[in-house]
């Protein structure tokens, strides 16, 4: 078997975790130099393919490379650029193959959510039409836990995580406060059309400690007076209430409740803002003192305070693509197989790509309440686990120590390429 180089790439919205991956995969292929020659990353993703900017991670130390395991954000840069259809733009399929030709690429490894296993399915497909084969594999990745097959998605239980206790410590304050002060607290959250990140705000409330905590889900309609109502009557009863609002929230006629009219990279609506739209509600509908945050860059970056199954997870998930690879598999995705909840138990899957790509996985309806604003016992036992453990970066002055790496740009061999 002749040695190839393999190339690894960030895709989309980074998490706290998708390093570890990253970590996982780079540290196992260097154990098979045998048959994995240098591991090259795309600089800001796909994008650095197409370009022909790659990266020489082996310019790197283990240790810088071990480093990756506890730093959060893309290490190597990522983006969001979706490549069209192979009938649309064909061209940019047959650069990716001439710039993997060049540089004896055989093995692509892209990291990412739903769009990048689409990618991933794609050029899978055009190296053998092109008679030069690529094994492609998939590394999952997104906070918004929506892709299919896979029990949960690596980066979401470190937001989950974040939220449950940004949430439960916001609840905290409101409470002191809302004597004399603030008695709604609302809190943005990611997630356009699935409401796990919603959810797991969820986890704040236990039985033994009940908070009050409204969660408004894309999965449901948003209704005005049913909303009101039922913040009404958690302010009356506790004196406060926390409302944890996912951006996708819609309202009856489909429109996004934050729709600022504009588009992302993707061609969807670009969202942000949902939080002050639900609090001016609150205050016209009942009068009511609030505070408003949105948690944006803040809860995927948060790698102080990552979950420990998110963090072992993402590295699994590296280290399982680079053996799937060594074992001839091709156009799949490593996924995780839920053994048990209590203890909680998991294993490495494999999914096929053609499953995987354009298939959004959103939250079962026996997961939220009957009344749309809360959390099910079901919901709960899915998404403790996810959360627990901790997993400390090692800290120096008060800080965490995160690594940047050299980056090291690899020759080019080809010509510019527009894209």
């Amino acid at each position: 078997m002749a040695k190839k180089n393999a190339f690894y790439a960030q895709s989309g919205g980074v998490t706290a975790v998708i390093n570890a991956s990253a970590c996982g995969l780079i540290e196992t292929a260097r154990k098979h130099k045998d048959i994995i020659g240098k591991v090259y990353a795309g600089r800001n993703g796909i994008i650095g393919a197409l370009t022909e900017d790659l990266i020489d991670t082996s310019k790197d130390t283990a240790k810088a490379i071990a480093a990756l395991r506890h730093t959060p954000s893309g290490a190597f840069g990522s983006c969001r650029f979706k490549m069209k259809s192979l009938e649309e733009n064909k061209l940019q399929y047959e650069r990716l193959i001439e710039v993997f030709k060049a540089h004896n690429i055989g093995y692509f490894f892209y990291n990412g959510g739903g769009d990048s296993a689409d990618t991933c399915l794609k050029v899978s497909q055009l190296s053998e039409k092109m008679g030069y084969p690529i094994q492609a594999i998939h590394v999952p990745k997104t906070v918004d836990n929506d892709l299919p097959i896979t029990d949960n998605c690596p980066g979401f239980g470190s937001v989950a995580k974040y939220i449950a206790v940004s949430t439960l410590e916001a609840t905290f304050d409101v409470a002191s406060m809302c004597k004399t002060s603030t008695k709604v607290f609302v809190l943005e959250v990611m997630g356009r059309h699935a409401g796990w990140i919603a959810a797991a705000g969820g986890l704040a409330s236990t039985k033994d400690a009940e908070q009050p905590i409204v969660i408004l889900f894309p999965e449901v309609t948003f209704n005005k007076e049913k909303f009101l109502a039922r913040v009404d009557e958690l302010v009356k009863k506790f004196g406060y209430c926390t409302v944890v609002v996912s951006e996708g929230v819609m309202s009856a006629d489909g429109k996004f409740l934050a729709d600022q009219g504009l588009k992302d990279a993707f061609g969807h609506a670009q969202l942000g803002g949902v939080a002050p739209v639900v609090a001016n509600i609150v205050r016209e509908g009942l009068g009511l003192k609030y505070h408003w945050g949105v948690a944006d860059y803040l809860q995927r970056a948060a790698r102080h305070i990552a979950s420990k199954s998110d963090v072992d997870q993402a590295y699994a998930m590296g280290k399982a693509a680079v053996e799937f690879a060594l074992k001839g598999h091709n156009s799949v995705m490593p996924t995780i197989d839920r053994v048990s909840n209590a203890p909680y138990k998991w294993k490495v899957g494999m999914a096929q790509l053609s499953k995987v790509a354009n298939v959004e996985k959103m939250m079962p309806k026996n997961f939220i309440t009957k009344d749309g604003f809360g959390i099910t016992e079901k919901c709960r036992e899915y998404l403790a686990p996810l959360i627990k453990g901790e997993d400390y970066p090692p800290y120096k002055d008060g800080l965490p120590q995160y690594v940047r790496l050299k980056n090291v740009a690899v020759p080019k061999k080809l010509g510019e390429f527009k894209l």
